[in-house]
C-alpha cells in the first residue's frame, strides 16, 4: 500500500514535468514563427529595396485586411505577410516602421499567448511581442 501510494506520487510528479515542458514549447514555437515571419517582410523589402527605401516608405501605412488587390508589390507584402501572421499566430498582428533619413526598418509582431493560472483552472491571455530592428 505504501509502494502504491510512493508510486503514485512520483507520476504525479513526472505528469507535471511533461505539462510544464508542453507548456514551455508551445511558447517557444509562437516566439520562433513570429521572428519567422518578421524576418520575412524584412526579405520581402529588401528584395524590393529601390522601393522600400523610397520616402515616405509604402511599406509602412495603415493596410487594411482582405485579399490583395495587385495595386503594387508593397500592398502585396503586406496584405500576405499579414494573414500568414494571422493564420500562424492567435491573434498574430504585425506592423512595419521605417526612418526614412535612415532606413532603419522596426518589424513588430504580436500575438496572445494564452497561460494557465496556477491554482486556478482558468486561463489567462497576455500578449507577447518580438521587435527586430534592422537596416536595408
Amino acid at each position: 500500500m505504501v509502494t502504491l501510494a510512493i508510486v503514485s506520487f512520483g507520476l504525479l510528479g513526472i505528469a507535471g514535468i511533461i505539462a510544464n515542458s508542453l507548456k514551455s514549447n508551445q511558447s517557444s514555437y509562437a516566439r520562433t514563427q513570429a521572428t519567422i515571419l518578421a524576418y520575412d517582410i524584412i526579405e520581402r523589402m529588401r528584395a524590393n529595396r529601390a522601393t522600400a527605401e523610397t520616402a515616405p516608405s509604402p511599406y509602412q501605412p495603415p493596410l487594411a485586411s482582405g485579399a490583395p488587390n495587385n495595386e503594387s508589390v508593397p500592398v502585396n507584402d503586406l496584405s500576405e505577410w499579414r494573414r500568414a501572421l494571422a493564420t500562424v499566430l492567435p491573434e498574430g498582428k504585425g506592423s512595419v516602421s521605417v526612418n526614412d533619413s535612415t532606413k532603419k526598418v522596426t518589424v513588430v509582431v504580436q500575438w496572445t499567448q494564452r497561460r494557465m493560472d496556477r491554482g486556478n483552472p482558468a486561463t489567462s491571455e497576455e500578449m507577447q511581442h518580438v521587435t527586430i530592428e534592422t537596416r536595408l
